[in-house]
């Protein structure tokens, strides 16, 4: 067995992460019980390590801050807020900042290799600045997709499990690659 230098608590942070990807690949949904958890895990974790508690809460208060307006808008989901929340659990503000970052770098590349595998880039697009004209024109920002709602298969096809990204983005952050 290979040594690559992880602790248990590190660890423990890849293994919440891998599970609540899972869980949202298999059913769009993070139970609110295992994040709760997860962010326990982290907060006891971090003060057995010797972590100061305010940081603690300042860094998942930041996940919080920064991820809700998008969160308001549609762009991303609760359980994806939830889970970068649990992720500040588990690390000071900086290193979640960092996350985060890759996060959506990841999660582009992503969508950009999604879009033009499905070649649908122009309808994308398309749809993209007809929101962004509407916001615009009503001066009230509405939910992204709203209209996929309705239809779930089209809902599906469209979504972005974002719980993968930041799955990657922890892991190439432990592993030094970021």
């Amino acid at each position: 067995m290979i040594y690559i230098g992880l602790s248990y608590y590190q660890s423990l942070l890849l293994l919440l992460l891998l599970l609540a990807a899972l869980a949202d690949l298999k059913t769009d949904r993070i139970p609110n019980g295992f994040v709760a958890l997860g962010v326990c895990i982290g907060v006891l974790g971090g003060l057995l390590c010797g972590s100061d508690i305010r940081r603690t809460v300042l860094s998942i208060f930041l996940a919080f801050l920064l991820l809700y307006p998008l969160f308001k808008i549609g762009a991303i989901g609760a359980g994806d807020v939830k889970v970068l929340m649990m992720v500040g659990g588990f690390m000071e503000a900086g290193e979640l900042f960092i996350i985060l970052v890759a996060s959506f770098l990841i999660g582009g590349v992503g969508s950009v290799i999604r879009i033009v595998s499905e070649r649908n880039g122009r309808e994308r697009l398309e749809y993209f600045l007809s929101y962004l004209a509407d916001v615009i024109r009503t001066k009230q920002w509405k939910l992204y997709g709203e209209h996929m709602a309705q239809d779930y298969e089209n809902y599906r096809k469209n979504k972005i499990h974002f719980t993968v990204p930041i799955l990657l983005s922890v892991a190439l952050r432990m592993g030094g690659v970021i």
